[in-house]
């Protein structure tokens, strides 16, 4: 892959933490710990922070990244695409990076650039982890996903998928889980993620609230990559207490 660029789309308001991208680490943001964590990753040739901030802007700009100012958007799937629009065309591969996910894994996000090289037919990738806790899996607020035997997503849901009829399902939460965690971060073919944010929200993206379903609706393969682990994102103050802790 010739050309694979990270964008972090950072929303300076937050509803269940106020402008949590700001708060500190050691005198680093969570978006700046974001930010260097993804400069680890080996196979990206850059990494750009999309805001409509100028509070975020002036974050950036102290620690040497590069910041590209937006305007307003429903998504961060709107806003890397209006960054790509613009100035990327050359990228082969956007790689989208939540800006709340300090501690992402730099391996995790070469592991889906190399999945774009090798899966030739996906339009898009990301990433899952197997669900081994009861709490996790009954949460609606935990997306899982189901895969075919190639590891392409059928379907994303709020709801328990797939569905245990005859076994309780805490006899199966182990290594072997049958139920995939989605972890938020995906890569996009340049052209599809054109197409993509240029379509209008679909039916079950609108019933489920997730906008990934809008890709399957067009008939686009998500592969999907299991992953070991997935250290999560900072959505609350308890949130950011743990991770102080960390």
């Amino acid at each position: 892959m010739k050309n694979v660029v990270g964008i972090i789309p950072a929303r300076l308001n937050s509803t269940r933490l106020p402008q949590k991208l700001l708060l500190e680490k050691n005198h680093k943001t969570i978006l700046q710990h974001t930010y260097e964590s993804a400069q680890r990753a080996n196979s990206l040739s850059e990494i750009i922070i999309a805001t409509d901030s100028t509070q975020i802007q002036n974050a950036v700009g102290q620690f040497g990244g590069r910041c590209e100012m937006t305007g307003e958007h429903p998504s961060g799937t709107d806003r890397i695409a209006e960054v790509t629009r613009r100035c990327l065309h050359d990228a082969d591969v956007i790689i989208n990076i939540q800006a709340d996910e300090p501690d992402i894994a730099a391996t995790n996000i070469d592991l889906l650039a190399e999945a774009m090289k090798d899966y030739q037919s996906a339009e898009m990738a990301s990433l899952a982890v197997r669900i081994q806790d009861i709490a996790t899996l009954g949460n609606p607020s935990c997306t899982k996903v189901v895969c075919n035997s190639e590891g392409a997503a059928l379907y994303f849901s709020r709801s328990l998928i797939p569905y245990a009829r005859d076994i309780d399902p805490a006899s199966l939460l182990n290594s072997h889980s049958p139920w995939l965690l989605h972890i938020g971060v995906y890569a996009y073919r340049r052209e599809f993620l054109m197409r993509f944010t240029e379509a209008a929200p679909s039916p079950l993206e609108q019933l489920e609230k997730l906008e990934q379903l809008r890709a399957l609706e067009m008939g686009a393969r998500i592969q999907i990559l299991t992953v070991d682990s997935h250290a999560g994102g900072i959505d609350t103050q308890d949130d950011y207490e743990n991770w102080l802790r960390r």
